[in-house]
């Protein structure tokens, strides 16, 4: 094993993350299987890209509107807790699509009643999952964790759709349902297991007034946490659109199957397996990396776009997943290491209403713009959104330089 592969996985060497990572392995792959089985159930009944940009619209509306609650839930009570509780419920919504789609009774508005029912749970487990890392490893390997949950994901997104795929051409989709449901077993057993001793928990916040003005407040008077947070405004309403776009692409761009849709997600995840690996590696983030996987991130977009051949595109999509994940891994980061412990949860909550909180707002948007111009016309939009958002961060960095000298670990 190399030195850099070694730094790439090195919170493996924390029992408790060890345990966290093999049930987050599981439990994502059943949720991407989930993800893809509902939007091509969607496809198939409705064929429509606005129908399929309300779904992930829908999944992560409650993110927008609750996910700052979410934050807070996580900074007053031990995030362990909250995680049991979320990951038991998310289970429900999975069991209900599987029930209906098993009867043929299932309809449109029922999937997303569903969807939105799981996004609502989700709303308070995300700021509570994503605040949680640092107190599985300590400040001095978060970069290296967030990165390698960024693996998780990808990875997921390797065996989700791939399994999904071969379940749909198989059985149909509602025993995708049922085995994403299965899997959030696996992170229950995983939290069940640790050893609270090794945790590093941040001290329960004690119950004020305003609250979530005052983590506002704190955000907005520190050029560090502001502007990568505002480029991910940006960049996560207008660029982070797969979800809708890979499906239409794969129906409507390359009149595919499932298994078309599968390969095209599994050929951006390999990428941003490399891009998180990659990260992990480098230990470190800062303002130009940032700004150049940002532009990075643009770009390569642009290309995906005006591929010509299905192959090319699958090619393209590879270096567009790396720079993606190294983008958001590095907000990511960057958020976990520039804010101060109480005010973690609340910072992290406003990180995920801006990176899947925003899909509401952006989803809806490229699912009509794919419906009326084609879905390289969704993916151009990506493309030039996360351009604008580099440059914009060019300036404010430049306006902002002299605070923005980031540190590999603070003090938890």
């Amino acid at each position: 094993m190399t030195a850099a592969l070694r730094r790439s996985v090195s919170s493996l060497s924390v029992p408790n993350y060890r345990r966290y990572f093999v049930g987050q392995v599981i439990s994502v792959s059943g949720n991407w299987m989930q993800l893809v089985a509902q939007m091509w159930l969607i496809v198939k009944l409705t064929n429509s890209g606005v129908a399929v940009g309300l779904t992930a619209g829908l999944q992560f509306a409650p993110i927008l509107l609750l996910g700052a609650w979410g934050g807070l839930i996580a900074d007053r009570f031990p995030k362990r807790r909250v995680l049991m509780i979320t990951q038991s419920l998310m289970a429900l919504p999975a069991i209900a699509l599987w029930l209906l789609v098993a009867a043929g009774s299932v309809e449109p508005w029922m999937v997303y009643a569903l969807v939105f029912v799981r996004g609502t749970v989700n709303a308070f487990d995300n700021p509570a999952r994503q605040s949680f890392v640092i107190e599985l490893v300590g400040s001095d390997r978060v970069v290296n964790a967030v990165s390698l949950n960024s693996v998780i994901v990808q990875a997921g997104r390797i065996v989700g759709p791939a399994a999904a795929g071969a379940v749909i051409a198989l059985a149909g989709v509602g025993p995708c349902f049922a085995l994403n449901a299965l899997s959030f077993a696996a992170m229950l057993v995983a939290l069940q297991r640790m050893d609270v001793s090794q945790l590093h928990p941040t001290a329960p916040v004690e119950r004020t007034q305003r609250e979530l003005r005052a983590g506002l407040r704190y955000v907005a008077g520190s050029p560090a946490l502001w502007i990568p947070l505002g480029m991910m405004v940006v960049i996560g309403t207008l660029t982070f659109n797969f979800q809708v776009l890979l499906p239409l692409l794969a129906s409507q761009t390359w009149h595919g199957t499932a298994a078309t849709y599968a390969l095209l997600t599994a050929a951006m995840a390999v990428g941003s397996v490399i891009g998180a690996l990659a990260s992990g590696a480098r230990g470190r983030v800062s303002p130009r990396i940032l700004v150049i996987a940002a532009a990075a991130f643009g770009a390569t977009e642009l290309l995906a776009a005006i591929a010509p051949s299905l192959p090319l595109q699958m090619l393209a999509l590879i270096p567009l997943g790396a720079v993606s994940v190294t983008f958001s891994a590095g907000v990511n980061s960057t958020m976990q290491l520039n804010v101060t412990p109480a005010m973690r949860g609340r910072v992290m909550g406003l990180y995920s209403v801006v990176f899947l909180g925003s899909t509401p707002i952006g989803a809806p948007l490229v699912g009509w713009l794919a419906q009326v111009g084609g879905p390289r016309l969704g993916m151009a939009l990506g493309g030039a959104a996360a351009l604008v958002a580099a440059a914009l961060a060019i300036a404010a960095y430049a306006r902002n330089g002299a605070e923005l000298r980031f540190r590999r670990a603070v003090p938890a």
